[in-house]
């Protein structure tokens, strides 16, 4: 009763998750991640393949067919062969006694291959799930742009009416007030800019899920909030975990089943043959038997068992450099995030409201005729860029956290921790 209602249910919940953002939806990035998972195709492969290898292994389990044949002889030739009178015919059953444990052999490999589905399987959905943050986190680095952007173009339009008012004053020349238009345009084209690329990015991550005219809105996110992470040490233990390292120890398992396999073809199987044959001119009948063995098996089975063996020795060095690889990865990522992390930290509580304070005052003094509009201009470029500079430096950092993620096995979950003081957007 409850696997027939478990099974609608499940697919309704699948179907859910499919369908396109409806507009005005606010998508998470555990959002995007369901959307993938019930849509991608690569997450769906390995379905297929389990039911291959299920095939294979049936196919594995069989053992050797029968053979039914009819044999007749001394029949339709001359001299008293002519016709049937002298014809002898024989019905036997055949078939091979396999030696070895060759369907044992066989038997473990199909399974072996069955079981290396899931590393294989979770490898892809973290690699599928790595992809799909950092295209969510492109959307979100885009919006922010704008975001500065647009809060620059505030600055800037504040200056131009401020360096209007002295023009028409004639306390400053007419450059003064072309240059702060210049500098207006500039936070425009700016904005433009990070609009564009924002819906490019859109466009990117909703290909994913098949959605050809995204129309979601994302759900808060500020990519400067970023979580405290683990030490190397405890990072480096979950790398041994992760699944692209279990992989090997399945296809070790796979490549020790081969080995098995080629061992038992040294053990030579059994041709046999029995059946009844009848003698028309007679009408007698007698029992026919017959064996066949194969010389010289062992000796043909060495090149398969030098080449599995070969396979395993290969094998270990890929593994071993696989690690060294993923190893050094994890370095470096851990290394650029506690880097960023610092930095965006640093930029957020202490240069910033310096120069948020810095500008505003600037305002006042030129407003005041105290210093000129070069002074004020340079102090706002100045703090728009380290605005930029620290979400440039959090959008990094935020990249780095997912191949972290990936490559120790974590769950890709949207960073909630804050541990960096909240900067409003200038």
């Amino acid at each position: 009763m409850f696997s027939r209602l478990a099974a609608p249910a499940a697919l309704v919940a699948v179907l859910v998750a499919a369908l396109p953002a409806r507009a005005g939806d606010r998508l998470t990035l555990d959002d995007a991640f369901a959307r993938v998972a019930a849509f991608h195709p690569d997450l769906r492969l390995p379905a297929l393949r389990g039911e291959a290898l299920s095939a294979e292994l049936d196919e594995a389990a069989q053992r050797p067919a029968f053979r039914a044949g009819v044999e007749l002889e001394n029949a339709l030739g001359s001299g008293e062969y002519a016709g049937v009178d002298a014809a002898e015919l024989t019905l036997s059953l055949a078939s091979v006694l396999e030696r070895g444990g060759k369907r044992d052999a066989r038997l473990a490999l199909a399974q072996t291959r069955i079981d290396a589905l899931a590393p294989e399987r979770e490898a892809a959905r973290l690699d599928l799930l790595a992809e799909t943050a950092r295209r969510y986190l492109d959307v979100v680095g885009a919006r922010h742009r704008g975001a500065l952007a647009q809060a620059d173009i505030g600055q800037r339009t504040r200056t131009v009416a401020a360096a209007r008012h002295r023009f028409q004053a004639g306390a400053s020349p007419e450059s003064v007030l072309l240059t702060a238009q210049a500098a207006l345009a500039r936070a425009q084209l700016e904005q433009r800019r990070a609009a564009q690329t924002e819906e490019a990015a859109r466009q990117h991550l909703a290909a994913l899920w098949g959605e050809r005219e995204p129309r979601f809105e994302l759900a808060p996110d500020d990519p400067r909030a970023l979580p405290a992470i683990a030490d190397f040490d405890e990072l480096a233990a979950q790398l041994e975990r992760t699944p692209e390292l279990a992989r090997f120890a399945d296809e070790r398992r796979i490549g020790e089943a081969r080995l098995q396999l080629a061992r038992a073809q040294a053990a030579p199987d059994v041709d046999w043959q029995i059946g009844v044959r009848a003698f028309n001119g007679t009408d007698d009948v007698g029992l026919v038997a017959s064996a066949s063995v194969p010389l010289d098996g062992a000796r043909r089975a060495r090149p398969q068992i030098r080449a599995a063996q070969a396979g395993l020795a290969m094998l270990e060095l890929e593994r071993e450099s696989r690690g060294v690889s993923l190893y050094s990865t994890l370095v470096d990522a851990h290394g650029r995030y506690r880097v960023a992390h610092l930095e965006v930290l640093r930029l957020g509580e202490d240069v910033l409201p310096a120069l948020t304070r810095a500008e505003a005052a600037a305002e006042r003094a030129y407003r005041a005729g105290a210093i000129s509009y070069l002074e004020w201009a340079q102090l706002q470029s100045e703090r728009t860029a380290t605005a930029r500079q620290q979400l440039d430096t959090a959008l990094e950092a935020r990249r780095a956290l997912i191949e972290i993620q990936r490559l120790t096995g974590q769950a890709l979950v949207q960073p909630v921790a804050r541990t960096t003081k909240k900067e409003s957007t200038p």
